[in-house]
């Protein structure tokens, strides 16, 4: 399999620094694209819509942010910022800006949680046009490439 973009959907969780440099030495190693995503939730319309709220800046920030690591280290990065529902939004985005493979964080929730909430990652998973590859939360120093 070749790759030439790899999806990379971000939540700002702790696990996003870890999936994130994961995500850059996967696209590094094989000089795919890396498309760094982040789903706002859907929101009421405010009075000011046209104002961006200080949550939106931070986000843009955060991703400015991951961008320039992976840049750093020699890979391509794109970055995008869309409205609605997660997992919804990430299929789709694979395939308005088609990836071969969606990374994706799995928190690891269980039980009455995962039932609770549901999983992003699983419906991801499910529906996606490519291949999904789950990434556990765990330190980065785990993803090297081995010599």
């Amino acid at each position: 399999m070749t790759l030439t973009t790899v999806l990379c959907p971000l939540d700002f969780s702790v696990a996003s620094a870890p999936l994130v440099r994961y995500a850059t030495t996967l696209a590094a190693a094989t000089g795919a694209e890396l498309r760094l995503l982040h789903v706002l939730e859907a929101q009421p319309e405010l009075p000011m819509a046209g104002l961006a709220r200080p949550l939106d800046l931070d986000i843009a920030l955060q991703l400015a942010n991951y961008r320039l690591l992976a840049e750093q280290e020699g890979v391509v990065v794109s970055t995008a910022i869309v409205q609605g529902d997660a997992a919804t939004e990430i299929v789709a985005e694979a395939r308005r800006h088609p990836a071969d493979l969606i990374l994706i964080g799995a928190h690891g929730r269980t039980g009455l949680t995962r039932f609770l909430m549901g999983s992003t990652a699983e419906a991801v998973v499910r529906t996606a046009p490519c291949a999904t590859l789950l990434v556990k939360n765990c330190q980065a120093d785990e993803y090297r490439q081995s010599a």
